[in-house]
This record gives structure tokens, sequence and C-alpha cells, in this order.
């Protein structure tokens, strides 16, 4: 009897909301650096935030990427959007809470966050977790594959919340200028995801049996480095993880139907419309000259086939209407003797002549024209 697996469980239809998940948080949109330093000092008595960030994005290829514009911070009440295109220097106190060993900073590639965050700004942070390898490292029965592989912030959201994220060309919108509502509700959701995963992943720790070290998903960036709070370079690694089996390898590329011909399907008409004999001159008539000129084997015209109307080949300068011992590439030039041949000063961007009074054609590559007089 064979097994029947279970049917694919339905994708949700619920958008996630942070006001759904807690409708008395609060949201605050700053914009000057005052204000941003007052919410921060507040936000900075909680043991874990949410942490995102966004640019603008560019549209043209090789353009270097826009410099960091918002800040996405979020606790479980207070969600504080810093707009710091907007400010007139980085706020004083969001320096001092990226540095706090003691607030944990959580995201989804926060690895790439925090690098962009000091080449644009020169920001270092402490005690940074990412939800990826948090996912990875205490759910491996649910997730498989490469260890620093990414886990998108709606996939997760979508396997513990049972939600989905909105997504969409507000993704790509400018978020240096004033946001609209759309853009704060959008950048809100997305910290406050973070925020919500961090706790529910952590809480699956309690019921593990071999809880895995915090180091394997828990990094410092400080000065341009990646490094473990005791200084060391820090890698995403973990021991106890299982990747699983690796992926099956990719089937054949298969050619589609309008590229194969059926040579079997074809009629007694089609074949004698068409004389494949290299020596029928309704054949050779009904072929343009550069068919005759290349190929070899059945279906090709021997090689001793002239085309019609084709003259043989001479040098350049008799076809100008020159002499017809002429070689020398004008028409003016008279042949010279074999013996003067090699005192002849030529410029340097004509093809020296040869004693045999063969010239090579201009459209050879230099490495193929033979090497007498001066060089060129």
């Amino acid at each position: 009897m064979q097994d029947t697996q279970p049917p694919p469980k339905p994708k949700p239809t619920e958008l996630y909301s942070w006001r759904t998940k807690n409708p008395a948080a609060r949201l605050v949109y700053i914009r000057d650096v005052e204000t941003a330093n007052d919410e921060i000092a507040q936000l900075a008595s909680e043991p874990v935030v949410g942490f995102d960030q966004e640019w603008k994005p560019t549209f043209r290829k090789g353009q270097p990427e826009n410099p960091v514009a918002l800040i996405q911070l979020s606790s479980k009440d207070v969600i504080l959007l810093l707009q710091l295109s907007a400010m007139r220097a980085i706020p004083e106190q969001l320096s001092n809470l990226l540095e706090n060993p003691d607030v944990v900073k959580t995201g989804v590639g926060i690895q790439n966050d925090m690098k962009k965050l000091y080449n644009d700004h020169k920001l270092s942070a402490k005690n940074c977790v990412g939800l990826s390898l948090l996912a990875r490292s205490v759910d491996n029965a649910q997730w498989k594959g490469k260890y620093n592989s990414p886990l998108g912030l709606a996939r997760l959201i979508e396997a513990y919340e049972d939600c989905t994220l909105q997504k969409g060309r507000i993704t790509r919108s400018n978020w240096e200028a004033f946001l609209t509502r759309d853009q704060q509700e959008y950048a809100a959701n997305d910290a406050h995801a973070g925020y919500t995963l961090y706790t529910i992943l952590h809480r699956m720790t309690a019921s593990m049996t071999i809880v895995p070290e915090s180091v394997c998903y828990t990094f410092d960036y400080i000065n341009g480095r990646f490094c473990e709070p005791s200084g060391r370079l820090w890698h995403p690694y973990n021991q106890d993880y299982d990747p699983g089996p690796p992926p099956p390898p990719r089937p054949p590329k298969i050619p589609s139907a309008s590229n194969v011909v059926d040579i079997s399907s074809t009629t007694d008409t089609d074949t004698s419309t068409v004389n494949t004999d290299a020596s029928s001159s309704s054949f050779q008539s009904n072929l343009p000259d550069s068919a005759l000129s290349f190929g070899s084997g059945p279906g090709y015209p021997s090689t001793n086939v002239q085309p019609k109307n084709r003259q043989p080949w001479r040098p350049r300068a008799q076809r100008l209407g020159g002499p017809a011992g002429a070689t020398t590439g004008h028409h003016l030039s008279p042949a010279l003797p074999a013996a003067q041949l090699d005192q002849v000063q030529l410029p340097r961007h004509h093809t020296p002549p040869s004693s045999s009074g063969y010239q090579y054609p201009r459209g050879l590559p230099r490495t193929y024209r033979p090497r007498r007089g001066p060089p060129f």
C-alpha cells in the first residue's frame, strides 16, 4: 500500500500588522535629532529591539547605492522610524544603543545591514542576532540547507505566525522623501516582525536538549569587522547543525518541440522539390554564393564548383586600374624588381609588398602579414 503524503498547507491570506499584534503599541516617525535622542533613550531600557533599515533605490546599472535613509527600531510597545536623511547629524543615542552589549539588535539579513550602516555612517554595533541563523539553530528539523543561506522575513513570518507580509512596489520607493502612510506602515511591520520572530525562536530554546551557543548566531560589528564578543573573528558556523541531504541534480535540458525537426515525416513531394546532389545545377543555382563557399559532406557542393560570375582575386592596385604587375597598394606605384623590394620605405599603415607578386588582403590580422621591411 502506497504512502499518501498530506496535502500542502495553504498559504496564509491574513496580512501581518503590528496594530493587530499589539493595538496599544505606539508608532513615532522622527525627522529631527532632538526628538530622536529622547525616544531612543527610553527604548534603551528594552532587552530586545527589532532592527531594519531602508535606503533610496538606484535604477541605473553600475550606479553606487545611496546611503541609509531610514532606520527602524521596534520593541513590543514602541516603533521608531528614524529618517537619517532628514537629520543634520546622527543622533548620539542611536550610536549608544547600537554599541550597547546589553540590548539585542535582531533582524533578517542584519549582517549586511550593519556592514552598510558602517560604510555609510561609520556606526558600529554589538550583540546583533541574525534571525536566519537563529531559526536554523533552534528549528533545524524545518530548515535544511546551507547554514548561512538566508531565509526571508516573509518566509519566516509565514512559518511561525501564519501571516503574510505586504510586499510590492513600495519596497522600491523613495525613502529619502517625506514618508507616506503606506511607507510608514510597511517600515513599522518589518521592524516589529523581526522583534516578534526573535521572541518566538528564543522561546523554543527552552525545549531543546542541546542548546546552541549564542555565538552561532550572534556577532559584533566593530570598525568594519565581524567579531565575537571576545574579539576573535566571527563567521556563521554551528557544528550541531544538520544541513540534510544534498539537493538532487538538475535533470538534463530537453529541447522543445519547436526546435526538433522530424526527418521521417518528410513527404515525397517535399524531397522532390529539393535535390541534395552536389552535381545538380538546379541545386547550385538555388543557393547563395555564401552557401557554396563553406561546408562539406552530403548536401554540400564539391569544392571545385565555382559560383557563377565569380572573378578571380586580384590585388587592390590592379582592381583600381593600375598596371598588371602593381602590388604596392597604390595604382600609381609601378611594380619593383625582387632585388629592390627590401629597400622600399613604406608608411607604417601600408602592407609591405611580396616578392612573389602576391599581396596579403587587408582583412587578415597583423600577425599573419609578412614581417618584411620596417615594423608596422
